[in-house]
């Protein structure tokens, strides 16, 4: 079965993303929000997405216009129903995707396969919240979504062969590298790159170098695009706190385990670009300055 009409719950940074991109693909792409203000914002960022594809040469007018007509937001769960395919992109809360699973059962047909867009939750677990375990399958966007090429596609003990090789072609027909994995914690990305994250903030915090210093290192030594300093605050240093301590959770290894630095500037408030503040200070976002840790 070919995916050709597409959900998305969720028009936040990432649903929004992924939302323009089964559109740019030639789905017709239903992407609901929970209220008229969240899809407003949604959408208005899709929109400017496509203008900057225009203004660079990337897109067509023309192609940009066919993108919109194909595009529809919506408030209502119900405008899902004819989906092939939905994909998740809610909190990172697992109550809150178990009450969403729970009402796409009722709406949707059985030929309809959901996904997840989780980086850190159980693929497994939230499969068997629903009544199609077999047609339940993660797909795992990266941020900015319109942009990265990668996608990681992951199957669970019980997904049906058939519907995991329709999500790797739906990634490839997006746009995508589909990357294969299981559902192990991390995935391979977050597997990974999060204990990197981490070892750089136990480096700073063990005064082994400053934070220009580490970023420089990491870019200058190793062909890096940025240090993974300034990566967390990108990422978000709270987002990175939450994966860690699921993987820690998970795997009860100490390279998981957020250092005390990490958990301290999560509590203050410094979560990276975002807030204004993490491990630089954005107060000028076009010359950012490296803090002065107490």
């Amino acid at each position: 079965m070919a995916i050709e009409k597409v959900g998305v719950v969720g028009c936040g940074l990432m649903g929004s993303g992924i939302a323009q991109i089964a559109a740019q693909a030639g789905c017709t792409v239903h992407v609901r929000e929970v209220s008229e203000e969240r899809l407003n914002k949604g959408l208005q960022s899709i929109e400017k997405s496509l203008s900057k594809f225009v203004e660079k040469g990337t897109m067509s007018a023309s192609d940009r216009d066919a993108t919109r007509s194909r595009l529809h937001g919506t408030t209502k769960l119900e405008d899902l129903k004819d989906c092939d395919l939905v994909v998740e992109a809610i909190i990172e809360q697992l109550p809150e995707k178990k009450e969403l699973y729970a009402s796409l059962d009722k709406i949707c047909p059985k030929h309809t396969i959901f996904a997840s867009n989780t980086s850190s939750l159980s693929i497994t677990e939230m499969a068997f919240l629903t009544a199609r375990p077999d047609r339940f399958i993660g797909l795992h966007f990266f941020n900015p979504v319109p942009l990265m090429k990668l996608v990681e596609v992951i199957r669970t003990i019980a997904t049906d062969p058939k519907v995991y090789e329709e999500a790797v072609a739906f990634a490839a027909k997006v746009g995508k590298v589909p990357v294969q994995t299981s559902d192990r914690t991390g995935f391979i990305v977050n597997r990974l790159l999060v204990p990197y994250l981490l070892d750089a903030v136990r480096v700073l915090e063990g005064g082994v170098a400053s934070i220009e210093d580490i970023d420089n290192s990491m870019k200058l030594g190793c062909g890096y695009p940025m240090g993974p300093l300034t990566l967390l605050d990108f990422v978000g240093l709270d987002t990175t706190y939450y994966i860690a301590n699921i993987m820690f959770d998970e795997f009860k290894e100490q390279r998981f385990a957020p250092p005390p630095l990490l958990k301290r500037m999560v509590l203050a408030g410094w979560n990276g670009r975002k807030a204004g503040r993490g491990f630089y200070d954005y107060s000028d976002a076009s010359k950012p300055r490296a803090i002065q840790l107490g």
